[in-house]
């Protein structure tokens, strides 16, 4: 085949190709939640006021913009202050555990105190897949700031990767059942669904439940009381189908809910509006 003729072929498998589907054209309605979003991370925030807007004509209401750390927090706070749909969520990182000290703890309760807008203390937990930090050091940090939310009252998210049983341990030895956690992230199967719905728990499911692979996942959405559900984009990651290795962002947020209706066999803007419900209802947000 000459040169010229292969490139006539490949131009023209290329405008076979289907243009991705506008978020906009998913037609929620007014009313979603996004529960975990890092917003103050890169591009998403060199270009907020358009990311934001774009998310409210997806029928994105509510987000939760997650602070990864007493620092991060100073640095990103007055970015939303005008934004009353944005609520913050802070916590160290299980990354981060290593510079975890006293003082850290008490700029986060401090933080907690003064400022309403933070709802929840987050992302906490443990994360043995990456070795950021020793797991002596994660867990320390962990425990101290679990400490810190019960005394303050106040909802937990957790972030827990390679790590599931020794989280849920320590959870349980905190006295954290049937108080307010959510699991951030959740890509896992059935059984590890209901043992953290049995603790009293809710689950938010990021986007990779649209892909092909995450098929234990989707078994688990099947399971996933529709009363403990939340969605997330975790943006920038974890961008879904179709636009998977996209910079992620709120607007992308219904693709995941298109999703999990499907698999759950429920009308897509009925769960849409129940996972924004249960979001704003969990973390007292507007």
């Amino acid at each position: 085949m000459k040169h010229g003729t292969r490139a006539l072929v490949r131009k023209n498998n290329m405008a076979r190709k289907k243009p991705r589907p506008l978020p906009q054209e998913l037609q929620l309605g007014h009313g979603g939640a996004d529960s975990h979003a890092h917003l103050n991370m890169g591009n998403l925030a060199d270009s907020l006021e358009d990311v934001l807007a774009r998310a409210e004509s997806c029928g994105v209401s509510t987000l939760g913009n997650v602070f990864l750390g007493p620092g991060a927090y100073e640095e990103g706070k007055d970015l939303f202050q005008k934004y009353e749909q944005v609520f913050y969520i802070l916590g160290a990182h299980p990354h981060e555990a290593r510079a975890f000290s006293l003082d850290t703890a008490e700029e986060i309760i401090k933080a907690v105190k003064k400022d309403n807008k933070i709802k929840a203390l987050g992302e906490i937990g443990l994360d043995f897949f990456y070795d950021y930090s020793s797991p002596a050091d994660q867990k320390k940090a962990f425990t101290a700031q679990l400490e810190s939310a019960k005394g303050l009252d106040i909802p937990v998210v957790i972030h827990s990767r390679d790590a599931y049983q020794q989280t849920i341990e320590i959870l349980l030895d905190m006295g954290f059942r049937d108080r307010p956690v959510l699991w951030h992230c959740f890509g896992q199967g059935p059984e590890q669904a209901r043992k953290i719905m049995s603790f009293g728990w809710h689950i938010s499911v990021p986007g990779s439940v649209t892909y092909k692979k995450s098929q234990e996942l989707q078994e688990a959405v099947k399971i996933i009381d529709v009363n403990r559900l939340l969605i997330e984009t975790d943006c920038p990651f974890l961008a879904p189908e179709p636009y998977r290795g996209k910079e992620n962002e709120p607007a992308f947020l219904g693709f995941t809910a298109v999703k999990i209706a499907e698999v759950k066999g429920m009308d897509p803007n009925e769960l849409w509006l129940k996972c924004g419900d249960n979001c704003r209802e969990l973390f007292n947000a507007v």
